[in-house]
Parts: C-alpha cells; structure tokens; sequence
C-alpha cells in the first residue's frame, strides 16, 4: 500500500527490507529503525500537540536533519507546491535541496494552516515562539517512552536515515550529498550496516 492512502493506519513510513541490530556490545542504540520511527511517530501523533510533534519527527528522519536544522527551518526553505525543501546544513554541512514526500506536504500544510498568517518559522511552540532544541529532546523522550523504546535522543534519527538509505541501496558519494557530508569520510559509518552490498559480485 502506498504511503498515506489509509489514514487509519498508524504506520506512516514506508518500510523496506530490515536493518541488522542496532546495539553494540555495549548496550546503546546507535540509530533508529524505520519500525521505531514509525511507532515514535504514532505516539506524537496522540499527544496534546501531535500533528506538529509527529510532522517534527519525520521531518528529522525523512531528511537527515540535526536538531538545530529543524528547529530553526523557516517557510522560507519549502516549496509545497513543488514538492521541495532546502536543507541548510550546520557544522560546515553542504546545503541541499531534496524532495518532500506526499505524507510530508499533507503534515506540512496542515501546520501552515493551523498558524498565524505570517509565520517565519516551520515549528512552533504552545507560545507561538520558535521551537527550541530542549523542546524537541522532550517532545522525543515522551513520545519515546509512550512508544516503548528507550535511549532515544535525536541524532539517532540522522543515523536511522544514513542506515536506511545505504540498506537500500544508495552508494556512499549520492548518502553524503544527502546528509551534507563535505568529506566522504563521515559517511563511510554506515556502510558497514548494509549486509548485502557485495552479493552479485560473483558468479558460479
């Protein structure tokens, strides 16, 4: 089924094939599957703020977005009607700009609509004030704990997406593009999660 074809269904991210485990010896989780992020996303949805909390998340993951990158997104930077957002990369990052997906551009206009004429920035809070980094840990932890899942912190959304992309496939020059990578070097991580990537290289 399609993405966002059946509004009653609770799971809003396309799921492809399985990522491998995610702890290392040590116990901690270093992303988020696309399960989690669904199940995160389905808990937001049902808190006092939902909409703009589970748009927030998948906002975060679709795009590989730091939290300073999401909190500080302005209309300014997305086309709806194109389909489009710019990406303005921090740490030296490399801007981009990427394509929204449907669900995003349904989340996304339903916020629009919901705030004052005139809003410069994407994300809100109760005060109608600029989302702030402290807001979005919270938003995440609660809705982590609602969910089930422990360890939850934002970057591990930007792991899941770089996990995701190179398990489907995406070579490591297009996932750092993705990411904003300026060196190749950060991306090379994720690699390693992609079990399947030299299967076909030989034939009997």
């Amino acid at each position: 089924m399609a993405v966002g074809t059946n509004p009653a269904r609770t799971t809003v991210l396309d799921t492809g094939a399985p990522l491998s485990a995610n702890r290392p010896k040590g116990g901690r989780r270093e992303y988020l599957t696309e399960d989690d992020v669904n199940r995160l996303i389905a808990a937001a949805r049902r808190g006092s703020n939902g909409d703009r909390d589970a748009a927030m998340i998948l906002t975060c993951y679709t795009h590989g977005l730091r939290v300073s990158e999401l909190i500080n997104l302005q209309w300014r930077q997305i086309d709806l009607d194109a389909g489009r957002i710019e990406v303005i990369r921090l740490k030296g990052s490399e801007n981009g700009v990427q394509p929204l997906r449907g669900i995003e551009v349904r989340a996304l206009r339903k916020l629009r609509r919901a705030q004052p004429s005139g809003s410069r920035f994407v994300f809100l809070t109760k005060a109608r004030g600029p989302m702030t980094r402290n807001t979005f840990f919270k938003i995440l932890a609660r809705a982590g704990a609602a969910a089930g899942i422990s360890d939850v912190h934002p970057h591990l959304l930007r792991h899941g997406t770089g996990f995701r992309l190179v398990n489907q496939g995406l070579d490591t020059l297009a996932l750092a593009a993705y990411l904003g990578h300026r060196s190749v070097q950060n991306t090379k991580r994720y690699a390693k999660m992609n079990a399947t990537r030299f299967d076909g290289l030989w034939k009997d």
